[in-house]
């Protein structure tokens, strides 16, 4: 059961556009400057991990689903419709979902959230974009996105931390 979740997770994502390898870029970007040689491959394992933890999986399924709820005009609160639409910058529960997923790896995770989040790098960008400047709504993928992003690369360095260490 667990892989069909996982497989799941993947098919929304990419249905919306994002595939694990942009999620992996993301996370190698997050650790670029202090893994230069470091590729988007090597933290492909990372990402998968991250999206194999059966809260990350609930919270991507919230996360589209409300997008496409509000993109396809289905929410009975048009004032709720209203901000995810525009993304309304005091919205903050679309980070609060995030929050969920970064918190399973500790402060490094949150605060590399909060550095991609702020700097909108590779898919995170597009799809933030796309969320402002078409009919689409994309309030909480982005985050959501970048919130597996800055856990994998949390992750990653924690990991090379220990072998590094051992």
């Amino acid at each position: 059961m667990p892989d069909d979740f996982l497989e799941h997770c993947l098919q929304i994502l990419e249905e919306r556009g994002v595939r694990l390898e942009d999620i992996a870029d993301c996370a190698r970007y997050l650790q670029a400057d202090y893994h230069v040689d470091l590729t988007a491959e090597e933290l492909e394992e990372s990402v998968r991990a991250v999206l194999s933890k059966r809260e990350t999986q609930y919270a991507v399924m919230t996360a589209i689903e409300l997008d496409k709820c509000a993109e396809e005009g289905k929410m009975s609160d048009k004032y709720l419709t209203d901000a995810l639409m525009r993304d309304e910058a005091l919205f903050g529960s679309d980070e609060v979902l995030a929050y969920g997923i970064c918190n399973t790896y500790g402060s490094i995770a949150l605060t590399n959230f909060g550095f991609i989040d702020k700097k909108k790098y590779g898919i995170i960008k597009k799809i933030n974009r796309e969320g402002k400047n078409t009919g689409r709504c994309n309030t909480f993928l982005d985050d959501v996105v970048g919130a597996i992003a800055a856990s994998a690369a949390s992750r990653f360095a924690h990991r090379w931390k220990r072998e590094e260490s051992e």
